[in-house]
């Protein structure tokens, strides 16, 4: 296994933005690239899952929680809120005369509506089939509006 591969092959790509939608196969990004925001502004991650060819036909899960700078799961909403996590699964099919060894995009596109965290730091966490890793974390600060 090298360096950049999960033990099944499979890839992330995460980017925190403005907006983001998914149409048609492709990934639009508004206002993408940031890491630091104030708790008024809606926000969105867009995913990219890259799924080998010999994991298609397959379900795939996948998890999204947020976190503190101290690595604990942070609620969205009033206090006392759960920690917040979204889950999912999806499926790609290998198009008739795929080759082996070709990989295949999954876009994916949350957006959410101001989430009203205090000033600080934090973190999206992406699990992909009950595997992490490092690169698979976006942090992100959020600073006083003004």
């Amino acid at each position: 296994m090298s360096e950049n591969e999960s033990p099944r092959g499979a890839w992330v790509t995460m980017m925190l933005a403005d907006a983001a939608q998914v149409q048609g196969g492709k990934l639009f990004i508004l206002g993408g690239g940031w890491n630091i925001t104030n708790a008024q502004s809606p926000s969105a991650i867009a995913l990219i899952f890259e799924i080998p060819w010999s994991e298609t036909n397959r379900r795939h899960s996948f998890a999204l929680e947020l976190v503190d700078a101290d690595g604990h799961g942070v609620g969205i909403g009033p206090d006392g809120a759960p920690p917040f996590e979204f889950r999912s699964d999806f499926e790609i099919g290998r198009p008739p005369g795929s080759r082996p060894g070709v990989s295949f995009n999954v876009p994916f596109a949350l957006n959410l509506a101001p989430l009203g965290l205090r000033e600080g730091r934090y973190e999206w966490r992406c699990a992909l089939n009950a595997q992490s890793r490092l690169e698979w974390r976006l942090p992100f600060e959020v600073r006083a509006a003004g």
